[in-house]
């Protein structure tokens, strides 16, 4: 009898030895790979700070795509500081990619050499790109888009998706995009828009100028956000209905 209680003791600091031991080994790999990726958070993060630092705009496309990398750039060093996961980590590293876009958009703009090629964005593949001149007239208002930097089109996008649809990497003549991008969900006239602007255009998903969803209702916005399309102020540019 005594023997049996010895090996059943035995057995039971056995098991609990190979649980802390695996406890604490899974708890190692957690650790290794968020500091892995709170580096690789904090290499892009100094490699934009120094691009931000360093680069002056000289034409209005230049500036405005530096003016977007600068507020990327500080939506990154708020997010690092707060990061404590590797969720966190890889959402700081995004972002601080996004802003390396923009530079890269700025230097383009400046005819300075781009730089390095930088990793694709989550989303950024599928959203396709801006492949022609375009200018459409949508209730009133002339939106252009263009592959390049015109005087006409000096706002840059990265491409990507906003509110659940893909935006082709592009320039364009207003920042669309942005109040679908802060209410999380598009307006009625925003399809049409991009219904008018991307449709038929080489290089831009279907889903980019698809018809507006079912669940777009009465006011005009998408199902499951407030945001009814009647006006948005955006930095000096009155989105009307878009």
């Amino acid at each position: 009898m005594d023997t049996a209680i010895v090996l059943i003791l035995i057995g039971i600091v056995v098991i609990v030895a190979a649980v802390w031991w695996s406890r604490q080994r899974a708890a190692a790999r957690r650790q290794a790979e968020l500091d892995d990726a709170r580096a690789e958070a904090r290499r892009w993060l100094e490699r934009l700070s120094g691009q931000v630092v360093n680069l002056v705009g000289t034409n209005e496309a230049a500036k405005q795509a530096l003016a977007d990398a600068s507020e990327r750039h500080n939506a990154a060093g708020s997010q690092m500081e707060q990061a404590a996961s590797t969720t966190q980590c890889k959402l700081v590293t995004e972002t601080a990619l996004e802003g390396l876009y923009y530079v890269r958009a700025a230097r383009t703009a400046m005819d300075m050499d781009p730089g390095p090629e930088l990793p694709d964005l989550s989303g950024q593949r599928g959203a396709g790109r801006v492949t022609e001149f375009r200018e459409v007239e949508v209730d009133g208002r002339q939106q252009v888009a263009s592959p390049e930097p015109t005087d006409r089109t000096p706002h840059y996008y990265p491409g990507g998706t906003v509110a659940g649809r893909p935006v082709p990497e592009g320039w364009y003549s207003e920042p669309w995009w942005k109040p679908a991008m802060l209410a999380g969900t598009w307006s009625l006239g925003s399809f049409v828009l991009m219904s008018a602007m991307f449709t038929g255009m080489a290089g831009v998903p279907a889903a980019a100028y698809a018809e507006s969803p079912p669940d777009v209702g009465a006011d005009g916005a998408a199902d499951g956000g407030a945001f009814d399309g009647g006006g948005f102020d955006m930095g000096g540019f009155d989105m009307g209905g878009f």
